[in-house]
């Protein structure tokens, strides 16, 4: 069920059933120069509304803010300033929880957010909220990552590659521009070699300044389909786990009753 899609009506039993949110968070970032702006959100929210198809949920509607600082010299990214960012977000879970769901996942669907999304689940212990917070950290099940092993062609990428590139053509393929895919793989430049093992904002644009991570003339629509039924089988069997869990909210209420 999609949040905007609802009366008002209907939304009130979606939250009395189900009474999860799933909120898919990517960015506008350049993808290469073959896939859109949007292509971590599109992903992202398509394969959360399969998955609250095979197991009941209500999924927040198009949210593009995240942290993409690091794309913001290419046309097209879109960034606010990293304090509002965090309370933007954090708003914007508040909301949710207001309008009754007591459990919400952040379904990340854009690599660059981790850093930040694990800090904003940690700061969860700043204040007791009504609601617990869970955010999924495997996209595919063991025997899903096997077949998607055994079937890809390149065992290397991470941005506008052969895996991210066939998911879109899975989705939205008339997005995908194939005849304008590098005819070099990019495979990282590793600009700070020089240095002891170390971790700077720099890092990505280091290794890869083009914004193009692997080697995507290989994608195709199979590959997509299969990758999109099998992450949303995984996200599905998430979602019964997160509405069965007691743990995550008696340890919150054991933490905050220490206080």
């Amino acid at each position: 069920m999609q949040w905007e899609q609802l009366t008002a009506t209907d939304f009130a039993n979606a939250v009395h059933e189900t009474g999860v949110c799933i909120l898919p968070l990517g960015v506008l970032e350049k993808h290469s120069e073959h896939l859109p702006l949007g292509t971590d959100y599109l992903i992202g929210h398509r394969l959360a509304c399969l998955a609250a198809e095979r197991e009941p949920a209500v999924v927040f509607p198009p949210f593009y803010f995240g942290q993409i600082y690091e794309a913001r010299c290419f046309p097209g990214a879109f960034t606010v300033p990293p304090s509002l960012l965090l309370e933007l977000l954090q708003s914007v879970l508040d909301e949710i929880g207001r309008n009754g769901f007591k459990k919400i996942i952040l379904f990340n669907a854009h690599g660059g957010n981790t850093h930040f999304l694990r800090f904003l689940a940690q700061a969860q212990f700043w204040e007791q909220k009504p609601y617990t917070l869970y955010m999924p950290t495997r996209g595919l099940s063991p025997e899903a990552e096997k077949q998607w092993a055994a079937m890809r062609s390149t065992d290397f990428g991470g941005h506008a590659c052969e895996e991210e590139t066939s998911l879109v053509l899975g989705i939205h393929p008339e997005l995908v521009k194939m005849d304008r895919v590098p005819e070099r793989p990019a495979r990282p430049l590793g600009r700070m070699g020089s240095l002891p093992p170390t971790y700077t904002g720099a890092w990505w644009f280091a290794d890869y300044p083009d914004h193009y991570a692997g080697d995507a003339r290989s994608a195709t629509r199979e590959k997509g389909q299969f990758l999109i039924n099998a992450m949303a089988d995984n996200l599905a069997e998430y979602i019964t786990a997160v509405k069965a869990d007691t743990v995550v909210p008696a340890l919150e209420e054991e933490f905050f009753n220490r206080g």
